[in-house]
């Protein structure tokens, strides 16, 4: 059953705010405006915008390094990410942080980090916060297929299931860690494969469908909302850009075909959204460009933003690296 007209339009507002947005930090980086790497979003953007759209505002999310999609998804402010990764004081983190750091609090975005698997612990915690503070919140952490293989990733799953915490465990199976595809470096043929050695249940879903990845994970924040423990989420996607901007030697490494990244271009997870909601009679071809016109343009006024944010002073270097006692 699809989600009712409103949720189906703001579903597919978010998706073509993350692409209009990863598709700006790719202009700007080939134009040397953005310094250092950042790994665009493209081709996935159904995963996070299905999977928040089943959460609350007070629900916690965490995410790795590709995830400008993220705080997007969950309804972080698109001038506050644009200008941390420009590096200006208007930024999630001051500009302290950049691409692979973003969090606000207000929304429940935890943050991310660069560091493979090192946010599913932090996710988990947030789990346990819930329990012992008896909090109806929630905890969601995207990772990928090469996280999956990570101690600390194991470890979580362990603990959220014994004790049970309210933490769905979602791998955003894009398909290549890198360079290496998940068919090289995973035991079992699917992620969720797993979920049953931690006693909990594992689904693997279409994570090119928005309405298709809502489903399942909404029924996973039920039953944690409900006591009964975590769920493991595999998202079986695709990155339509390289791994990474910046590391041009990363494009030179034949790990897939020019055929093969074709192929999974043709499921275009805007695209799919689109065709959705005509079909239902949920939106016209109007109101679908609309949308995305309307999306554009917020991008495009949030690069203006970022761009005429200040830079962090020199001695604002050590603030916030401390709890304040006060």
């Amino acid at each position: 059953m699809l989600p009712d007209n409103p949720a189906m339009h703001e579903m597919y507002r978010r998706m073509c705010l993350i692409r209009y947005f990863e598709e700006t930090v790719i202009e700007i980086h080939s134009a040397g405006e953005l310094i250092g790497p950042a790994h665009p979003y493209i081709g996935e953007e159904a995963v996070a915008v299905g999977a928040c759209a089943a959460l609350r505002n007070e629900d916690r999310i965490a995410g790795n390094h590709r995830s400008h999609g993220h705080p997007i998804a969950k309804g972080g402010n698109v001038k506050g990410a644009m200008a941390e990764l420009l590096g200006k004081v208007d930024g999630f983190c001051k500009g302290k942080g950049g691409s692979m750091h973003l969090a606000d609090f207000s929304v429940g975005i935890l943050g991310e980090s660069g560091i493979v698997a090192s946010s599913v612990p932090i996710a988990t915690g947030a789990g346990l916060a819930a329990k012992v503070l008896k909090k109806d919140f929630v905890s969601l952490v995207f990772f990928g297929d090469g996280a999956s293989n990570q101690g600390a990733c194991h470890e979580s799953m362990n603990m959220a299931s014994l004790w049970k915490l309210p933490v769905i465990f979602l791998c955003e199976n894009n398909q290549y860690a890198i360079t290496t595809s998940y068919k090289n470096s995973v035991s079992v043929d699917n992620v969720a494969d797993r979920a049953p050695a931690y006693g909990m249940p594992g689904v693997t879903v279409d994570g090119q469908d928005a309405v298709a990845v809502h489903e399942v994970v909404s029924h996973a924040v039920a039953r944690a909302r409900a006591g009964d423990g975590p769920s493991l989420v595999e998202c079986m996607t695709y990155r339509f850009e390289d791994h990474s901007l910046g590391l041009d030697r990363i494009r030179k490494v034949a790990y897939r075909s020019d055929e093969e990244v074709a192929e999974a271009m043709k499921r275009d997870p805007l695209d799919i959204h689109r065709a959705a909601m005509l079909k239902g009679d949920i939106a016209t071809e109007a109101e679908c460009d609309e949308i995305e016109n309307a999306a554009r343009a917020e991008i495009a006024d949030a690069l203006e933003f970022a761009r005429n944010s200040p830079y962090p002073e020199p001695e604002a270097l050590f603030e916030d690296m401390y709890a304040d006692d006060g």
